[in-house]
């Protein structure tokens, strides 16, 4: 396959600027989301996750059978994999008794199971590569990980370790600010960089979506989460439409 006819099929985004600010928005989107079906519409959080698995199956299908890159259908799959991702670590973390560090421990093992078994099946990682039915489901088979790991990971640092919502987005926005560095400063591979990222980018959007929503007693702002829901969907879709994306065309 030339490299025309790769960038043709490639059905992920290019990874620039404009893809880490929906990522982010995403992330947070799919905390407040989550919590909004699981919490305050009472649903819990196995039925929940029953709920936001179908959707992501759903969208899932329809990424792998689309001929060529949709940027509403993928940031959709996405945003489905968040959701789920924080009700069913939250039914990990506290319907099931395993705790933030014990989930997070089982979610990371997961996720590294994951990539290693997509490097050793289909020799790449990298997100150029990912424009065959097999490497689309080793690709959100480990986005949910990520997600369903990063909402782990935020509530453990927020909570048990006790840095707050506010002191985790700071945590976690450096960490990320210190991997962009080294993408411009090093020769770190990208594939790697890009992957530490994406993973970290989801606590961040777990711990602000809490700071959002959370009551002012706890640390946070105690918007309405249906508000704070919406408002993210509405930038989501704004930025998609005024910023065009293209598919990946090089290793990141």
């Amino acid at each position: 396959m030339d490299r025309k006819q790769k960038d043709i099929l490639s059905k992920v985004p290019e990874v620039i600027l404009i893809f880490w600010v929906i990522k982010i928005l995403a992330t947070t989107l799919g905390e407040t989301g989550g919590d909004l079906v699981s919490m305050s519409m009472n649903l819990g959080y196995l039925v929940s996750t029953i709920i936001f698995t179908a959707i992501f199956i759903v969208a899932v299908i329809a990424q792998v059978f689309a001929k060529k890159f949709h940027p509403i259908l993928y940031w959709v799959t996405i945003i489905a994999t968040t959701t789920v991702g924080t009700t069913l670590a939250d039914f990990v973390d506290r319907s099931l008794g395993i705790g933030y560090a014990g989930g997070t421990a089982i979610l990371l093992i997961l996720l590294f199971s994951s990539l290693f078994i997509w490097y050793r099946t289909l020799g790449s990682i990298s997100v150029d590569t990912v424009s065959t039915p097999k490497s689309e489901i080793f690709y959100w088979v480990t986005i949910m990980f990520s997600q369903t790991l990063g909402t782990a990971l935020g509530d453990w640092t927020a909570d048990t370790a006790g840095l707050g919502y506010s002191g985790g987005a700071i945590l976690f926005g450096a960490v990320l600010v210190a991997i962009a560095i080294m993408y411009y400063r090093t020769n770190i591979s990208r594939t790697m960089l890009f992957w530490a990222g994406f993973i970290l980018t989801r606590p961040l959007g777990a711990v602000v979506g809490d700071f959002l929503d959370k009551p002012i007693s706890k640390g946070g702002l105690e918007l309405s989460r249906s508000t704070a829901s919406v408002t993210l969907l509405v930038l989501i879709v704004a930025c998609i439409f005024i910023f065009p994306q293209k598919p990946a065309k090089q290793r990141h």
